[in-house]
């Protein structure tokens, strides 16, 4: 049976996602929980989005897939549903960085990967050190100078849409950088954090970081408004754009279609390697 978990993790302890040899990742500790919850080995777990070392989630989501009758035998002699059994049972044996929020099935064409349809992520900065909660230290990047919230905004709206977005990615061997843009805006909170809210069909290694670092130094007055733009059409990483550290960054939201029919298009469609209309049809 096909499972959906829905989870959110605080990434300052992790080394990110992905399993990785030696080293403490959100998939090992969950994967290993999991096992030892259902009593089998640790599943393959396939996620909606893979963070790096140090991003944080509060809307994360995963698939694995479980033998029927372990599923069913989760409540033991309880009248739970088992996947409320399964996150009661996670709470007692994950480590509190972590927390499974839903447990359900799905169709066999859910792909928590593949049939996402938009990813939303937010990214907080503090421009005003005196008045940073330091209760949100590991989720808030302090910065040097004031922040123009409106030019930021302006800046950040002009690279929405279909693009190439290779200046903001870090390149993979037969990875496309072609990405739509959903939407992208920064807002000052009523404490007075400054926050950028991006979302998209989805993003590739480093990006949401790239573009916070490319309207950071228009927010500073040190590049115009019209600058990001300018390196998204050049298509090339421009050594003015620093990729932002990985603390201010979270997972918000990962959105799939709701049948079962659109799941599994949606799986096939995000498979296929995207293009620019100019480029290829």
């Amino acid at each position: 049976m096909r499972i959906r978990l829905d989870f959110a993790y605080d990434g300052t302890d992790f080394s990110g996602w992905a399993r990785q040899p030696g080293l403490r990742t959100v998939e090992q500790v969950l994967a290993a929980g999991l096992a030892t919850v259902l009593r089998t080995e640790p599943p393959t777990l396939t996620v909606g989005g893979r963070t790096d070392a140090g991003v944080h989630a509060r809307g994360a989501v995963c698939h694995l897939d479980v033998p029927e009758e372990v599923w069913r035998s989760l409540p033991g002699r309880s009248d739970r549903d088992p996947g409320q059994a399964l996150v009661t049972r996670l709470r007692g044996v994950l480590p509190e960085d972590v927390v499974v929020r839903g447990a359900a099935v799905v169709p066999d064409a859910f792909d928590a990967r593949f049939g996402a349809l938009r990813r939303r992520y937010t990214y907080r900065l503090c421009d005003r050190p005196h008045l940073l909660d330091p209760l949100r230290r590991r989720d808030t990047v302090v910065t040097r100078r004031p922040l123009d919230v409106i030019a930021m905004d302006a800046a950040a709206r002009s690279l929405v849409g279909l693009h190439d977005f290779a200046a903001f990615c870090r390149r993979r061997e037969g990875a496309t950088t072609v990405r739509t843009l959903l939407s992208y805006g920064w807002a000052r909170e009523e404490d007075g954090t400054v926050v950028g809210t991006v979302e998209a069909d989805a993003f590739c290694h480093s990006m949401v970081r790239a573009l916070v670092g490319a309207v950071v130094p228009v927010g500073e007055g040190r590049r115009p408004a019209d600058w990001p733009a300018a390196v998204l059409a050049g298509r090339q990483r421009d050594p003015g754009v620093q990729v932002m550290p990985a603390h201010g960054l979270c997972l918000e939201e990962v959105v799939y279609p709701s049948g079962e029919d659109e799941l599994a298009r949606r799986a096939a469609g995000a498979r296929a390697v995207r293009v620019l209309p100019d480029r290829g049809r």
